[in-house]
């Protein structure tokens, strides 16, 4: 004997909906309906948008004015409670998988003043009217995402939605000059030198407005709980890219090689895609295009050697990050990248940010 299983759509469709397919069909207007109900317009238009439940007593005049049998109305109506309770309690359960908390905290959200009001403020926040047009959403995200295969945007996808969200909702409001490639390269010369800059409150708004000068918006978003990204680039626009940034590590070799990693993809893979970096990030040829891009604006591959060849010494890192022009934890993050001094040593000369510098 085969079980049969259990349709479980996750949407709904009030009987209104029904009704109003055999109003069209039929010719008759709202106004014209609820005469021969014998309604009032407001009483009928709740009826058609599902807020007032079909007694028998409805259920008899529908069949009257429109026909199926009563039976039949009062099943339709019972099947929508039916769902629209169901899909509450999923409702529920989605802001379970929020950062709810972070995002108050770092002021994405302004607190509820109710627990009620939860799910509207977290609707609002994503630009979508319910939880279903959210997961829509979230499915067409992750088919943008250029490596689907890494698990940092499958573990917890909606913290990083809501990560991605409020990368996109600052990057819409930066003023930009239109995308260009040429322009965005040159502007990448300045910003190297912005690495010696020792406070992200100098260097930040440099770095934002040279970025956007050739079309790129700079979003630097602290990572809620859950979410594991340190960087991720898009194009809003065909005029204007997002280079997004979580400052997840707060070093400033991690920062600007993650910065230097992101222009690459706009430079050298700009397209519709999505790409998004964090610690699980599977090794592609584009990742490692990015890579590559990265390590040769920080030490150019004439001076690699030279680096390399470095005695394992404070001073001798700074003389060489001063003539190379950039900060000396990058030149640390570098030889402990190329294994030449071990992930524990020199870490004194990396810079440290705090949030709120």
């Amino acid at each position: 004997m085969q079980s049969k299983q259990e349709f479980c759509p996750n949407w709904t469709s009030a009987p209104g909906d029904t009704i109003a397919d055999i109003l069209l069909e039929r010719g008759l207007s709202k106004v014209e309906f609820a005469r021969l109900l014998g309604s009032s317009a407001e009483k009928t238009s709740d009826l058609l948008e599902g807020r007032l439940p079909i007694t028998i007593g409805i259920a008899r005049r529908l069949e009257h004015v429109i026909g199926g049998s009563v039976e039949f109305w009062i099943s339709r109506d019972f099947q929508y409670r039916q769902d629209s309770s169901r899909l509450d309690r999923a409702d529920e359960g989605w802001l379970s998988e929020l950062p709810i908390g972070d995002m108050v905290r770092f002021g994405w959200i302004k607190p509820p003043p109710r627990p009620s009001d939860e799910m509207q403020a977290c609707l609002q926040f994503f630009g979508v009217e319910n939880v279903q047009a959210w997961r829509q959403m979230i499915t067409s995200l992750s088919e943008m995402v250029a490596f689907r295969t890494s698990t940092t945007f499958e573990s917890r996808p909606a913290a990083v939605a809501a990560w991605l969200r409020q990368g996109e909702l600052v990057g819409e409001a930066v003023k930009c000059e239109a995308w260009n490639s040429v322009h965005f390269e040159r502007a990448l010369s300045l910003v190297r030198a912005l690495t010696r800059e020792k406070k992200p409150d100098v260097f930040v708004p440099k770095l934002s407005d040279l970025c956007a000068s050739a079309g790129v918006a700079v979003a630097i978003i602290r990572a809620p709980n859950g979410c594991r990204a340190s960087g991720a680039t898009r194009f809003l626009s065909s005029k204007k890219a997002l280079l997004q940034l979580s400052f997840r590590y707060l070093s400033d070799d991690h920062f600007w090689f993650t910065f230097f990693h992101e222009a690459g993809h706009l430079l050298l893979h700009g397209d519709k895609r999505l790409f998004l970096e964090g610690a699980e990030t599977p090794t592609t040829k584009e990742e490692e295009e990015a890579n590559q891009f990265a390590e040769r604006m920080l030490v150019p591959a004439e001076l690699r050697p030279a680096m390399l060849a470095l005695p394992l010494s404070g001073r001798a890192v700074l003389r060489f990050a001063r003539k190379l022009g950039v900060s000396p934890g990058i030149v640390v993050g570098q030889l402990q990248h190329y294994k030449r001094i071990d992930r524990n040593q020199l870490n004194g000369l990396k810079r440290r940010f705090k949030w709120g510098e």
